[in-house]
């Protein structure tokens, strides 16, 4: 990185934007290839979709349905780019914490690596965690439907249902990461976070209804539950954090940045 570059915070707007164009050009860059890939891989993709409309096919009627003649080649670009925002996590989460720590020393690059080394497998593991509970949601939601019935999805309403919820999970999965590196900023405090518990598992709870059905307890408790773990774990880290700030300086608690 450039001097101007390692001296963020006295950087001019026009170096702030600049830096943004060329770290969201890398992502945009990398973005590209993973929906190439991801297109390229739509069809094992969508078989892997389809098992649990395979699964209910047993007991009634059911089918993914296209209702234009272009619809199966919209799909696949559907895929395509929700498997690229995945595929290119890691280059654009790295661009993500790299712009938003205030300069670019020997030691805050060191932090940067941390959070993407940490965020990657989050991010991944929270997609992954999506992938294994919307088969269940599928079959919950249709249950309230009789067998008699004919359960006839409409293919782009049901992917962009999957992937959406794939993506919650993986970005919420993330969040944890997020404010563990805002205590490292010197932004937020972990005693502000231990007195927000409250308010935070309120807001886990409301998430983890809107996107596990409503009837389906079991979904929301197991999206909630790594949830609550990895804010908890968060909680630890930066108490861990503010109390060697607090130790080496005691006017600097909760205001200096990740020491090493």
């Amino acid at each position: 990185m450039t001097t101007t570059t390692a001296a963020r915070g006295t950087m001019p707007l026009a170096g702030h934007v600049s830096e943004a164009r060329r770290r969201a050009t890398r992502a945009a860059v990398s973005l590209v290839v993973g929906v190439i890939l991801g297109f390229v891989l739509s069809d094992q993709i969508l078989d892997v979709l389809r098992t649990p409309v395979e699964e209910l096919a047993q007991s009634r009627q059911a089918s993914l349905n296209y209702d234009t003649v272009t619809g199966a080649f919209d799909l696949q670009m559907r895929i395509g780019l929700f498997s690229g925002i995945i595929l290119s996590s890691p280059v654009w989460l790295r661009e993500l914490f790299a712009y938003l720590t205030p300069g670019l020393t020997a030691r805050e690059k060191k932090y940067v690596l941390g959070f993407t080394a940490a965020a990657v497998p989050l991010f991944a593991a929270g997609c992954a965690f999506g992938f294994l509970i919307f088969p269940r949601m599928v079959t919950v939601l249709a249950s309230f439907s009789s067998e008699e019935d004919s359960t006839i999805l409409d293919a782009s309403y049901y992917v962009d249902f999957v992937m959406k919820i794939v993506l919650a999970t993986g970005v919420a999965f993330v969040l944890p990461v997020l404010l563990v590196m805002l205590n490292c900023l010197g932004v937020l405090s972990a005693h502000r976070l231990r007195s927000s518990w409250r308010i935070i598992v309120v807001v886990i709870a409301l998430f983890s209804a809107l996107v596990t059905p409503a009837a389906d307890v079991l979904s929301m408790f197991l999206v909630a539950l790594p949830m609550s773990a990895l804010f908890g774990a968060a909680v630890a880290i930066t108490t861990v954090h503010d109390r060697r700030a607090l130790t080496s300086n005691p006017t600097t608690i909760g205001r200096t940045p990740c020491s090493d």
